[in-house]
């Protein structure tokens, strides 16, 4: 496959060379002018000069299967162009323990991806690096002044934890200091995955340097008494930032058929806001017809979020809504299916079987509820299989159209392109003609943390009550008193359901939804809600995918897919 250089991928869209920091011949980073000037103060729901339409793509509950998102929101990008449209997609940057751990790259897959591929998934580690670092640094200052006692910190109010960019679970929980004073105060502690920190969320929030900086300046490190102490207090904000410079500025890479991908920060959708950065859709929406950006796991999670979190801090709006699923994934949602990663497929899923699609489409019936619930159109793209009947197709039409869905095309992105996203392009632009009416959120800001998040809990996951832990009561009552009640709240629960518990498949109702931790991301913005068993540090499964991953003798990266 050869590729366009990527100052011609660039010129397709207005870009000068001088916009550009060239990373290599398929590489570049937006140049600081550049970012500097899109992300200037708050202008309404679309920054100046804007003339695109804005698209966000997600998807029905996760299944071990993929349902193929990412694929969905690169091949819409390539179909626009079919149909005589310019447009840019803008993803997450893909993350080193996903990579090599059990998922794989989110590159997108097939002739609807990324490339060059080995760049995509390994090449962009420095920006991971630099948010890693941040984090560190402030991990060691804490350390620093409790051992020093050069600044007031009750050692037990502080949630503040290292980060790697791996998945490593016996980093999940650890005791530093040990040694001798010397080595600093002991306490328990533990490590994030990179994805998880706060400092990746707030990279993909900020919309400059002067704002990152600021963002950086407010988070919490501990409390002394009910009074926060914050990384500017500590003086580590301003080396922080330093070590962000680069890192601030979205990546543009290409799609397999040459058009203009932004790549830029990975918080995850099932322990973070799970979107890229507000900046890359900043500074692509001026240039093009149609911006597709993605959100991290199904519409309850990363979608979520994007209107909460992403869009209360970017002030812009979508036009339309993706919600993509699959015919086997949607069967899946019965749970008369076993499905596991590194385990066959049973082959009864890949036979038609209309009344189990029919069952199992609870769940997607609840996402395109839980999408309009924001008042945009909702498309529903079926990824299709070549083992997708054409009655289970027709009943799919029909489900979604039933519940409220403006349109559903199927595609073939993964084996055709573009050319294999005709159709969805053209829905989806019918769909942003409509004119949405977005709510914007679902809560008020003022309203009380408690009251936000049963919001959530009952509107959109299907549970009847929420129950609380008495530490996470406790941390929450201190966030409150100390002025961060009225922040949104970023819930932190497994991405396999809509419920807390990965085994309740469909559209589980009824339950109670059990939240036993709360921590504080004032610099993201945001109350960081944990519910159910989820871990911020996820750990390798039994077959890696990094044990397949090798380098020739040509230096070629091989195994990556």
């Amino acid at each position: 496959m050869s590729f366009r250089d990527i100052r011609e991928v660039a010129g397709s869209i207005g870009f000068e060379e001088r916009d550009l920091d060239v990373r290599g011949r398929y590489r570049a980073k937006i140049s600081r002018e550049v970012v500097a000037a899109a992300g200037g103060p708050q202008t309404g729901v679309r920054p100046a000069g804007a003339r695109g339409a804005y698209v966000l793509v997600s998807a029905i509950t996760p299944t071990p299967l993929g349902e193929g998102k990412t694929v969905t929101a690169i091949g819409l990008s390539m179909g626009f162009w079919r149909r005589g449209h310019s447009a840019a997609v803008a993803i997450r940057e893909s993350t080193l323990g996903p990579t090599l751990g059990v998922k794989g790259g989110g590159a997108g897959g097939g002739a609807s991806r990324i490339v060059p591929l080995e760049e995509c998934l390994l090449g962009l580690g420095e920006d991971s690096h630099a948010v890693a670092n941040a984090n560190n640094l402030l991990a060691a200052f804490i350390d620093e002044a409790l051992m020093r006692r050069t600044i007031s910190i009750d050692p037990w109010t502080v949630q503040w934890r290292r980060a790697v960019d791996l998945s490593d679970r016996a980093l999940r929980h650890i005791v530093t200091g040990l040694g001798g004073h010397a080595n600093g105060v002991p306490r328990e502690t533990g490590f994030d995955i990179t994805a998880a920190s706060e400092v990746t969320a707030l990279l993909a929030l900020s919309r400059g340097a002067g704002d990152l900086r600021a963002r950086l300046g407010r988070i919490v490190a501990g409390f002394d008494g009910n009074r926060p102490v914050t990384a500017e207090q500590l003086r580590c904000a301003g080396a922080m930032a330093a070590l962000l410079r680069e890192g601030l500025q979205p990546n543009l890479m290409q799609t397999a058929e040459g058009t203009p991908a932004f790549i830029h920060t990975g918080p995850f959708g099932n322990i973070s806001h799970g979107n890229s950065s507000i900046l890359a859709d900043l500074i692509a929406l001026p240039r093009v017809d149609y911006l597709i950006t993605e959100a991290g796991f199904g519409a309850d999670m990363g979608a979520e979020k994007f209107f909460h979190i992403k869009c209360a801090a970017s002030g812009m709006t979508p036009d339309a809504a993706v919600l993509v699923a699959t015919v086997p994934g949607i069967k899946s949602h019965t749970g008369r299916y076993h499905l596991a990663e590194g385990r066959a497929v049973p082959l009864e899923l890949w036979q038609e079987n209309v009344p189990d699609l029919e069952a199992g489409a609870v769940n997607l019936t609840r996402q395109i509820q839980n999408l309009r619930a924001f008042g945009v159109p909702v498309v529903v793209a079926i990824n299709r299989y070549e083992t997708d009947s054409a009655a289970e197709l027709r009943a799919v039409r029909a489900l979604a159209t039933e519940t409220g869905a403006v349109a559903v095309a199927e595609h073939h992105a993964f084996a055709r392109g573009g050319d294999g996203c005709v159709e969805l392009a053209e829905a989806v632009e019918e769909a942003c003609r409509l004119g949405a009416r977005p709510t914007g959120r679902l809560y008020r800001p003022e309203d009380a943390p408690e009251a936000k998040i049963r919001t959530l809990a009952t509107r959109l996951y299907g549970a009847a009550e929420v129950s609380w832990t008495a530490e996470a009561r406790r941390d929450l009552e201190r966030y409150v008193e100390a002025g961060y009640g009225g922040l949104p709240v970023c819930v932190a629960k497994t991405h396999l359901s809509l419920s807390h518990d990965p085994s309740l498949k469909g559209a589980p109702s009824g339950y109670t939804f059990p939240i036993r931790g709360v921590r504080l991301a004032a610099g993201a913005g945001y109350l960081d809600v944990l519910a159910g068993d989820i871990v911020t540090m996820p750990g390798l499964p039994s077959h890696p995918h990094a044990a397949q991953i090798d380098l020739d003798a040509e230096g070629h990266v091989t195994g990556l897919v």
